[in-house]
């Protein structure tokens, strides 16, 4: 099933391939248009069962993120002035079931909810280093009014 995504995200989806010894899935490869951006800095995210963060976003940063272990629910939302998107909500599930890498360009609000009852992982990829003097790190409440979308639970 084909999807409009916000303007400027892009998903990747993937095949598991299965092998005699486990499972392999390829994460990022340079002809894929997630993988047309340098990665400069890599974190690993461990998130708490059934926890939520949200919102995040950032000015110059590109987010390329791939899960890792269990099932996350990742809510972009588009207030960037004269984008053909401002306004819309993309809800997107992602896990080793249904693996997929999400480019989230900048200005685009985020949020990641674990939808596990164990801690699920996630890798985001970046094509800036972190600054840790002046952050490029932009965050809102969970429950504010400013993105029309409320997660289910917010333990």
């Amino acid at each position: 099933m084909l999807r409009s995504l916000i303007d400027g995200v892009v998903l990747h989806e993937m095949p598991n391939i299965l092998t005699r010894n486990g499972v392999t899935t390829e994460v990022v490869r340079p002809e894929w248009a997630v993988g047309s951006l340098p990665i400069v800095h890599m974190i690993h995210v461990a998130l708490r069962p059934r926890a939520i963060s949200a919102w995040h976003c950032h000015h110059l940063q590109t987010d390329r993120i791939f899960v890792t272990d269990g099932t996350l629910r990742i809510v972009l939302f588009d207030d960037r002035e004269g984008s053909p998107t401002r306004g819309k909500v993309d809800v997107l599930l992602l896990g080793r079931l249904r693996p997929g890498t999400l480019l989230i360009p900048p200005f685009v609000w985020h949020g990641i909810e674990n939808l596990e009852h164990r801690t699920a992982g996630l890798i985001n990829f970046f094509d800036r280093p972190y600054c840790y003097e002046n952050p490029d790190e932009w965050r809102l409440p969970l429950d504010t009014d400013a993105i029309p979308y409320r997660f289910e639970h917010t333990s």
